[in-house]
């Protein structure tokens, strides 16, 4: 992946996305799929919002049959199954416990027949994918960690898990191979117009701060939480923030959905890269949207909302890190201002302007590829063009051609061979898919490259390296939180910070000041968060 600014203003485009998070990404690659000219401009990293802050699910959302919105857990509960079965690198099945206790708000049968109904919504013959339900001895051998006192049994149900930064980048990744020019840390400052209608935009480079002119004969926000600052926009939006707390492994390889007892929402403790995301809260957002924070009283909520599940509570000295998203609800004239954001329906809507510049509003990461595909449908409209969508049942640019546990079989052993412990092996097969060869040829030149940078977590130094130099890295932050986790799994100290960055510095570069510029950003971001 190379970033390559002056190629903006080289040719013209039929599409120019502004913003290069999940539906960004999706709408690139479809439309360059489809034989689109396209350019797609992020005044950050891609998925440095939003689309790096979720709670790393591909699902169907079981707790929106509460609110009857049957229609949007249908589709995302096809799109999980697309994609389990389109990107096995990419998204992979992951089990959850739902326990039942005495006197919870929703009994044994309330449960049984969503769950139920959630299978059935979802129309996979997978059996391994149903429901199950344990007695309350077997519940606590599958999940040792939770309280046993009142627990009458629980059930056990499976969706899918993600890693959602790489999600996007994959897919920023598989647009520019198909043909967009794609450039991170480019900030779209205005819309150009002929007659009224909107014919190209200026944008200007973040990093040298030059300026220039890019014409494009349909333009998309995919801004999520910066559609508030734009005009019409801003009226169409409503946002609210999820904060998730990174904590330490629980005894157990599944997931868990949880109900709050202080509010009953929902809430997951989920196993991820060996610790546990604890989250997430829903809760009204009108602050500055270029500062996300966790707030102590996210953190109250939640290692409360955990606390009251688990045999060994939480405290603030088991918190390893955390992280804050923003979403963005289409407003709705079902609900009011004064409604929770958890009852707004997660559906999205394309919206139009008097320009002719399109804005997606809402949605989620599960439907967004369908959401993607039908922005291109409105882009290829107004070009008066009807090409196919490009992605329905495509293999992604990084999943094996073969059967996906043969192919983890194989390539397994030649990690092992070259000295690659095995945790870390199955988590750089998901990482980064038929790539890991090229990973491999490094650790064959040094073979040093096959350790952990961090002892206690599953990332080998040529992992670090090999992402440095090919993923399109403009800062150490890009690196340590978006292509690896590091910035929000482990508190790296100053002496480790310095170490990461010699290793990456002559692959980028950075040199004399530079790298201790870099080292100073990552400080502020993690004391941001």
């Amino acid at each position: 992946m190379k970033r390559d600014f002056a190629a903006l203003s080289a040719q013209s485009f039929d599409l120019l996305i502004c913003g290069g998070g999940i539906y960004g990404a999706w709408t690139a690659y479809d439309a360059a799929l489809r034989g689109l000219k396209v350019a797609i401009v992020e005044q950050n990293d891609w998925a440095s919002a939003t689309s790096s802050a979720s709670t790393k699910l591909i699902h169907g959302g079981l707790r929106y049959l509460e609110t009857y919105d049957f229609k949007l857990v249908s589709k995302s509960l096809k799109e999980r199954t697309m994609l389990l079965h389109a990107a096995p690198h990419r998204v992979w099945p992951l089990h959850f416990g739902v326990p039942v206790y005495a006197q919870q708000r929703l009994n044994r049968l309330q449960l049984k027949l969503g769950l139920s109904l959630y299978d059935c919504l979802a129309g996979d013959a997978n059996t391994s994918m149903h429901h199950r339900y344990y007695d309350a001895q077997q519940f606590s051998a599958h999940f040792p960690m939770i309280r046993e006192d009142s627990l009458k049994g629980g059930f056990t149900y499976a969706d899918a898990q993600t890693d959602d930064a790489r999600l996007t980048l994959e897919l920023i990744a598989g647009a520019q191979t198909a043909g967009a020019c794609c450039v991170n840390y480019c900030r779209l400052v205005q819309v150009l117009e002929v007659d009224g209608k909107a014919n190209g935009a200026f944008v200007q480079d973040q990093l040298a701060q030059n300026k220039q002119r890019i014409d494009a004969k349909q333009i998309v926000f995919t801004t999520g939480q910066w559609l508030t600052k734009e005009t019409p926009s801003n009226a169409w939006c409503r946002l609210a923030k999820g904060v998730h707390l990174v904590m330490p492994a629980l005894l157990s390889t599944e997931a868990l959905l949880l109900t709050s007892a202080s509010d009953g929402r929902v809430f997951f403790m989920i196993p991820w890269y060996g610790l546990t995301l604890l989250g997430t809260t829903d809760t009204d957002f009108k602050g500055n949207v270029e500062q996300v924070m966790v707030e102590d009283s996210d953190i109250d909520y939640l290692l409360a909302a955990a606390n009251s599940y688990l045999k060994t509570p939480w405290t603030r000295s088991d918190i390893i890190g955390s992280f804050a998203g923003v979403r963005v609800f289409k407003q709705n004239a079902s609900t009011t201002p004064s409604s929770s954001p958890s009852i707004i329906s997660r559906d999205w809507e394309l919206k139009s302007a008097s320009n002719g510049v399109h804005y997606a509003i809402g949605g989620k990461i599960t439907s967004s590829r369908q959401d993607a595909a039908r922005i291109v449908d409105a882009v290829c409209a107004q070009l008066g063009i009807s090409p196919p969508c490009a992605t329905q049942d495509r293999p992604f640019p990084w999943a094996p051609q073969e059967d996906f546990m043969a192919w983890c079989a194989r390539i397994s052993e030649q990690a092992t061979q070259r000295g690659i412990d095995a945790e870390s092996v199955r988590w750089l097969l998901r990482r980064h898919g038929v790539r890991v060869v090229e990973i491999f040829q490094r650790i064959e030149m040094i073979p040093e490259l096959a350790q952990r940078i961090i002892p206690a977590l599953p990332f080998i130094r040529a992992d670090l390296m090999y992402c440095a130099e090919t993923e399109m890295v403009m800062h150490l932050d890009d690196l340590l939180r978006r292509r690896l986790p590091l910035l929000i799994m482990t508190k790296l100290t100053e002496e480790q910070l310095l170490q990461i960055a010699q290793w990456v510095a002559d692959g980028l570069n950075w040199h004399g000041t530079r790298r201790t510029q870099e080292i100073t950003r990552c400080k502020n971001y993690r004391s941001m968060r």
